[in-house]
């Protein structure tokens, strides 16, 4: 009988065991005990579905919601005499302070204050930005962006930094800002240091202690460069792994807790709040893939439009390098964009569409690209000037190798073609016939053309002799007088390009058989990428002032109409041109590498064969 009971205790006993290990794993997953780390985003739980939390990125309970990874650790003269005088002072005054009955309470009333203090962070120069003037009352009203916060989205900020110290604290205190707007439970930033060799570790260090005191979500994560060599280094190829690498939280959160952000913010440059909730709101407004801002660099006084390497018009020509007083002098000849659509709205403070932009601060929409599978990427068939080889020779036809971000636009209009195709597909077999038929009838024509295509030779001959005036100036932008290479490495290094010629390279002459297509891109859905001209992003310190005015004349304190929203909405959207101004870097040698350009044909049909092959 006594055998009976001790091996009836046993099973009890291992049955209890095998339970624990069942709950463990149930209610606290873990995906490699082993090798857990906890800055790692954990799977949802049991206990997570059971409780549905209403804040889904509520870092104070779930602590892995704020992470730093690569921290620069590397020890320095001082490094043992300020570890010692910091674990005194934390010994002998703040811990007794924290922990003490009678003080603790004065402890929390302290941190509540410096995080009301935090939320009215204004940097040196984003604290100018209430005081800039804007078109349609944009900074008049405070409550212009009350239906952003009562809708309780999600938001995803994105920052790659690259020796960028002299405006970090300035993107800080705009994140702080979008923060107080939107919710620090409605935000997650993710800040990638790429091999800075300024202070920028220290200013992350700085935005670590804000965001972890204010509760918002984030990652920051230092990495070293892709090569030691910068004659190795290939750009587009850094900025599609440097991109990529910042999304990675919004991949892993999407699959690991099923967290889905309704839009993506990159953030670049001096940009005011203001500027970039507009810009959702016209993200929102027009469901569009990508809305980009206005990159803006000043020289002498005066601003130039200075990202030109990644934004093409809806013709898929480049944008001029125009003054920002340029709209009060030949509007449609010396304006950024050279088709005449988008020149109109352009001279109204009205978003238009374009064929690829990035300048400066942007939106995406993550349905509409990355949760879809649409990534950065590069070209793979540069030339590495590092090496003895001789350069490869390259046929006029072969792929552009131009920046990550044209790759990704161009990504995007397949992507969208693809999505049409299919819907189509499953509503009809039979209608994708009949369009392949008369697509095959219309051969390589455009169906409609558009007026930009009519009047384009006539705007050039317009445009060639100031323009050519004006690329003597900006060769002076371009390329600065500086010793250290490294002195000036922020966002507005790479925001000016080379040299090149004021026009764009003319375009193939009709029936070339470079554009000859099967089916023209007229029959594909259009994707919704667009430039708003009333979010500004610029470098050029507190000068903010001078550049709004030019921009957008004196203030206007009126209050924003209806017919101004109404006409903030596209109400047709321009299918994808058959060439565009490729710009290129075919060999390595870092950002100062030599770029050309040349025209290319652009088929849709064509993308999709080789993405079906």
């Amino acid at each position: 009988m006594a055998f009976y009971f001790r091996r009836r205790s046993l099973i009890r006993i291992f049955l209890f065991v095998v339970l624990c290990i069942t709950a463990k794993l149930v209610f606290w997953p873990s995906s490699t005990p082993t090798t857990f780390d906890s800055r790692e985003i954990r799977k949802q739980n049991v206990l997570d579905f059971v409780a549905r939390s209403d804040k889904p990125l509520d870092a104070r309970r779930h602590k892995f919601l704020q992470a730093r990874h690569g921290r620069d650790e590397r020890e320095d003269v001082f490094h043992d005499m300020v570890k010692d005088g910091v674990l005194d002072y934390w010994e002998r005054f703040q811990k007794p302070y924290i922990v003490g009955h009678d003080t603790a309470h004065m402890d929390e009333q302290s941190v509540l204050s410096a995080i009301e203090q935090l939320l009215t962070l204004n940097g040196w120069v984003a604290a100018l930005c209430p005081t800039l003037t804007r078109p349609f009352g944009q900074n008049t009203h405070d409550d212009a962006y009350t239906e952003l916060v009562g809708q309780e989205q999600l938001y995803f900020i994105g920052m790659v930094i690259h020796s960028a110290d002299h405006f970090l604290v300035d993107q800080l205190s705009v994140i702080v800002q979008l923060a107080r707007r939107l919710g620090s439970s409605n935000i997650f930033v993710s800040m990638l240091d790429y091999d800075s060799s300024d202070s920028t570790s220290t200013l992350t260090d700085l935005c670590e202690a804000v965001l972890t005191l204010l509760g918002v979500p984030f990652r920051i994560r230092r990495v070293p460069g892709m090569t030691e060599d910068p004659i190795a280094a290939y750009y587009p190829l850094e900025e599609a792994y440097t991109r990529n690498l910042v999304l990675e939280p919004l991949h892993e959160l999407y699959e690991k807790r099923a967290i889905k952000f309704h839009r993506v913010i990159w953030l670049k440059g001096f940009t005011c709040p203001n500027d970039i909730l507009e810009t959702i709101k016209l993200s929102t407004a027009n469901e569009a893939a990508m809305v980009c801002g206005m990159d803006w660099a000043e020289f002498n006084g005066f601003f130039i439009f200075s990202d030109r390497w990644r934004t093409r018009d809806i013709n898929g020509d480049q944008f001029r390098q125009s003054k920002s007083s340029s709209i009060s002098n030949s509007p449609l000849t010396s304006v950024p964009p050279r088709d005449v659509v988008g020149a109109q709205r352009y001279t109204q403070h009205l978003p238009f569409q374009v064929f690829c932009c990035e300048s400066g601060t942007h939106v995406v929409d993550p349905a509409q690209s990355y949760y879809a599978g649409v990534a950065y990427r590069a070209g793979t068939t540069f030339h590495n000037a590092s090496t003895p080889a001789d350069a490869p020779v390259r046929r006029p036809d072969d792929k552009c190798l131009d920046s990550t971000q044209a790759w990704f636009c161009r990504d995007l209009w397949i992507h969208k073609a693809r999505e049409g195709l299919q819907a189509l597909t499953a509503d009809n077999e039979s209608e994708v016939a009949d369009v392949k038929y008369h697509a095959n009838a219309a051969h390589h024509k455009r169906a409609p053309q558009r007026d930009g295509e009519v009047v384009e030779a006539e705007v050039e001959d317009e445009v060639r002799g100031p323009a050519a005036a004006q690329d003597e100036i900006h060769e002076e932008v371009r390329q600065p007088a500086e010793a250290d290479p490294d002195a000036n490495a922020g966002s507005d290094y790479d925001a000016s390009d080379l040299p090149l010629e004021a026009p764009p390279p003319p375009p193939l002459p009709h029936g070339a058989s470079d554009v000859e297509m099967s089916i023209p891109n007229s029959v594909f859905l259009p994707a919704r990428i667009m430039v708003n001209p009333r979010c500004v992003t610029t470098y050029a310190g507190v000068a903010h002032t001078q550049l709004a005015l030019d921009l957008f004349g004196p203030p206007d304190r009126e209050e924003r109409s209806e017919d101004m929203k109404r006409r903030d909405l596209l109400e047709t959207w321009e299918t994808a041109p058959e060439t565009f101004v490729c710009q290129e870097q075919q060999r390595t040698g870092g950002r100062r590498a030599q770029k050309t350009q040349r025209r290319l044909a652009f088929s849709i049909h064509q993308e999709l064969e080789e993405l079906l092959s």
